[in-house]
């Protein structure tokens, strides 16, 4: 890097250190770069284009742009500092963190690396072929998560084009993004529902405008039609964008004091409350790559094991990204999940597979169900007990949220319960759920019956980016004009649908309606205040038949101990509205009310016209109430009278239904009764299954103990020759692997060595069906018996070959023992007999072997002679030609037969024909030299 980037760039480099010694990590940093490099010490404040070197024994956190040092946990054992820093960077600076994993040993910095990618963060990771350790970095880019990966040096490039991208701009007030940017993101939506078949449109705006800005820094593209090009030209680039928006919040049980709650308040009540040995179903939605519903399958497990009452647990999770489901379903897992699961739950739950992955063990697996579903517009689960989605709802505008809340409540078992993020809330459905614990967010279903057509306009959910484009763009004045006379002149009005249920209010209807006692009701009628509600009731009636405007003036309305005269006008809301019932009710001021004639001037009324008068004024209010109490009787009786007829057809039809429905209960019952000895079958053959699963069960694990424990090298080939399976032992002779199951065996070169073509071999066996056999030896020695046998099952069926190596090296060797044995034998009963002196010595004269007739020849007994040297029996003229044969006899050269002396134990010259031999070892080198010697002395 160099020492001065635009924007300035941070470097904070955690290492896996000896606690125990003091690192000099800081001075070899220093000598690469010409930052300033430091050692951190606590509280120290992060600048631009410095570099900061973790201490030993030290995990680390930035808070507020400070590092702050923190003592390990435990002074030994497993530390993961990469992981630690990796989530606090992702909790201080959000979208603003990068993390760079390199190489390295174990998985430490996975799990850290998905909390960034979570906040928005960007990931770069070396190429693991060119790291010096690879552990890290392959977990890393196995999550699929990964912006970059890349050799070191061509990390820094791509670092800066990066940070100027996509943070050099924001300091400069430039814009990638153009003002019309919804119609460009409405562009990438389609390309997405088009390539995946999911709809994002409902999502929040403004986090698809994020991952879109990132996805444009990373790949460096300077404008949104640029990237909408890429885009729509790069399917890989697609299914990429379309992770980067499904990324989700996840991990072993994910917020502690969250679980706690969840287990107190709801899966506690859920095994107290139901009999023993029955069903409990579980779903979550949006499961990710599973960890939280592996998590709530582990707590289930714990408490019915903790309580001894076991029920039929049975988890569904899912979610609408296949790899993720597909992970899932693995239930393998890196080895730093030990920061997250406590050790109890690791070796109860899990299999450690090598150094770097732990796998989820088949007792809670099998619990699991994973699919992939869209819980928008698949069908939900039903009957279900504990529903938790966790971080879903969050990225979802409130117009989906609406949608999805209720599908929650009808997923559920009258008491259930509903876990939500602690982000995240039921909204306005209080009226469907009650809120057991509001900080975490959980929550019991409640009982609650819908009123047929009721609807409640909430407001429309305003994307940040349409907010930006609609302060850009130019204000209209006649849309301010209309606005304004809206809201000052109009009057006051109700939208309704045909039963009176209130859709929408515009203007103050103080005056006109008010909140009765007791339960809220969205009804007009029961809202309208007195002097209207008998109006208002026949008025709706007549609108909804006639499809017609009513008008009613001057109609006296009681308003807090006061009267307010009114208009009343209901009619169809628009010419679209009149076959969807939405009606219009209008409350329009009256002006006031005539005064009666003044008397002339000077001259008063008289007592009988002032009660004449008042007489004439109630009349008339009385002919009023009476013509629309006959108009809104009428109105009944028209209505009792449809509804009459109406219900002779229904009678009529239901009686024939009833029929129909009396004879299919006869039908079914019969049904019943077959279904019921079906089922009764059913469960016994299950339960031979099961009894079957496990005995097939043992007897696999019995096999495989017992191909293990006799040693005996095996593999099981199908009709292609390729690998089916095999035990350890054979893993000697070819080197396989337990990856290598499915591929064929010519693949791999074995150590036999007297072995031209074991695929030829193979193949002639499953040909004739006559075993082969043959004795193999191997690079390093060892002998085995090689047997290739025919596959055969119980049916007498040919589905491949077995072949077996057993070792037979010990066997070997006793038989070379046993030939060499009975070769020296023979060859000392020769010696015995012979007529001739023979005799053995070694290359520096010692004597190693003296015949009887050698004895009886020179006059010394074995005994003697095996302590003397041969230079001893060699007369002193003779010595010097003895040691010329010698020498001669070494370098490999042939000797003749020829005459010498030798002297015999009472001193006498003995004139002697000699026949020289030399004795090899294995080696072919010479130890020893034998001769046959024959007294020619005259």
């Amino acid at each position: 890097m160099p020492a001065d980037t635009e924007g300035g760039i941070a470097f904070v480099i955690v290492q896996h250190l000896d606690p125990g010694h003091k690192s000099i990590l800081t001075d070899l940093v220093q000598r690469y770069t010409k930052m300033q490099v430091f050692e951190v010490e606590d509280g120290m404040t992060v600048e631009p284009n410095c570099a900061y070197i973790i201490p030993p024994n030290k995990d680390m956190a930035l808070l507020h742009d400070k590092l702050h040092l923190i003592e390990p946990a435990a002074p030994r054992g497993l530390r993961l500092p990469i992981d630690f820093f990796f989530r606090s960077l992702a909790q201080d600076r959000g979208e603003q963190a990068i993390c760079i994993v390199l190489s390295g040993a174990g998985t430490d910095g996975t799990l850290g690396l998905r909390a960034i990618k979570e906040v928005g963060g960007m990931a770069m990771v070396q190429n693991p072929e060119s790291a010096g350790y690879d552990g890290m970095p392959r977990s890393a880019v196995a999550t699929g998560l990964a912006d970059y990966v890349l050799p070191p040096k061509d990390m820094p490039k791509q670092l800066i084009g990066y940070v100027q991208h996509i943070f050099g701009r924001k300091k400069k007030g430039g814009a990638a993004i153009p003002v019309d940017v919804n119609s460009w993101i409405q562009r990438i939506l389609v390309l997405l529902r088009s390539s995946s078949g999911h709809d994002f449109s409902c999502y929040k705006q403004s986090t698809i405008l994020r991952r879109v800005e990132r996805r444009m820094a990373v790949h460096q593209i300077e404008r949104i039609e640029q990237y909408v090009q890429y885009l729509r030209q790069n399917e890989i680039e697609q299914l990429t964008l379309f992770r980067e928006l499904l990324i989700g919040v996840t991990g072993f049980f994910r917020d502690p004091e969250a679980y706690g709650v969840l287990l107190e308040g709801a899966i506690n009540k859920l095994l107290a409350d139901r009999p023993v040995g029955t069903q409990l179903r579980v779903w979550t939605p949006g499961c990710s790559t599973g960890e939280e519903a592996y998590s709530i399958a582990m707590l289930f497990q714990e408490q019915m094991e903790h309580s001894g009452r076991q029920f039929n647990l049975q988890v569904f999770a899912t979610d609408i990204d296949q790899t993720a489901i597909e992970k899932a379903r693995v239930g393998l897992y890196p080895a730093n999940i030990a920061a997250d699961v406590t050790p109890e739950r690791l070796g109860r739950f899990f299999i450690r597979e090598g150094d770097d992955a732990f796998r989820v063990k088949k007792s809670i697996r099998d619990v699991l169900v994973f699919a992939e579903q869209d819980v928008i517009k698949d069908p939900p689960f039903s009957k279900i007990d504990l529903l938790t989605c966790r971080n879903l709802l969050i990225y979802m505008q409130a117009e989906l949220q609406r949608k999805v809340i209720p599908i929650f409540h009808y997923a559920l078992n009258p008491g259930g319960f509903l876990f939500l993020g602690s982000s995240e809330s039921v909204g306005e459905f209080t009226n469907l759920f009650e809120a057991i614990d509001r900080k975490w967010k959980l929550y019991l279903r409640k009982e609650v019956a819908f009123p047929h057509g009721v609807a409640v306009e909430m407001p429309v959910h305003v994307p940040p980016a349409a907010r930006i484009e609609a302060k850009e763009r130019k204000v209209n004045a006649r849309e301010v004009t209309e606005r304004t006379l809206l809201t000052d002149y109009a009057p006051a009005c109700v939208t309704v649908n045909s039963h009176g249920e209130i859709l929408y209010v515009h203007g103050r209807t103080g005056k006109y309606l008010e909140l009765t006692t007791g339960e809220m009701s969205a009804n007009i009628l029961r809202a309208a205040r007195e002097g209207l509600r008998l109006e208002l009731a026949t008025a709706l009636r007549k609108v909804v038949t006639g499809k017609k405007q009513i008008r009613y003036d001057g109609l006296t309305v009681k308003t807090n101990g006061d009267t307010e005269r009114v208009n009343l006008i209901v009619k169809p809301a628009d010419v679209f509205s009149v076959e969807t019932g939405t009606l219009l009710v209008i409350f329009e001021p009256a002006g006031p009310t005539r005064a009666p004639a003044r008397p002339a001037k000077g001259k008063k009324p008289t007592p009988v016209e002032e009660v004449g008068t008042r007489s004439n004024q109630h009349i008339a209010a009385l002919e009023r109430e009476l013509r629309v109490k006959e108009e809104y009787l009428q109105t009944t009786v028209e209505e009792l009278e449809t509804a009459n007829e109406e219900l002779k057809s229904t009678n009529e039809e239901l009686q024939s239904t009833n029929e129909e429905l009396q004879s299919t209960n006869e039908e079914l019952e019969t049904s019943k009764e077959e279904l019921q000895s079906v089922n009764e079958e059913l469960v016994t053959v299950n339960t031979e299954l099961q009894q079957k699963i496990e005995d097939l069960s043992r007897a696999n694990n019995d096999m495989n103990n017992l191909l293990a424990g006799t040693g005996i090298g095996t593999i099981f080939l199908d009709h292609q020759q390729n690998i089916l399976r095999f035990t350890p032992a054979v893993t000697r002779i070819i080197p396989l692997q337990a990856s290598d199951v499915g591929r064929p065996l010519e693949h791999f070169s074995s150590n036999v060595t007297n072995v031209e073509n074991l695929a030829s071999d193979i193949r002639a066996v499953l040909d004739l069906l006559t075993p082969h056999e043959a004795e193999v030896q191997t690079k390093d020695g060892h002998w085995y018996l090689m047997r290739i046998l025919p596959y055969r099952t119980l049916e007498n069926v040919i589905e491949g070959v077995v072949l077996t190596f057993c070792e037979i090296t010990e066997q070997k060797r006793l038989q070379e023992a046993l030939r060499n044995t009975e070769s020296a034998l023979r060859l000392a009963v020769v010696l015995r007999d012979a007529n001739d002196a023979i005799t053995a010595h070694d290359l520096q004269g010692r004597i190693l072997a003296w015949n009887p007739m050698a004895e009886k020849l020179y006059g010394w007994s074995e005994a003697d002679a095996l302590a003397m040297n041969i230079r001893e029996i060699v007369p002193m003229d003779k010595r010097a030609e003895s040691i010329a044969y010698a020498e001669k006899l070494a370098r490999g050269e042939p000797v003749e037969a020829f005459e010498t002396q030798r002297v015999t134990k009472a001193g006498q010259t003995l004139d002697v024909r000699l026949t020289v031999t030399v004795l090899v070892d294995a080696q072919g080198k010479p130890y020893a030299v034998a001769t046959t010697e024959r007294n020619v002395t005259t």
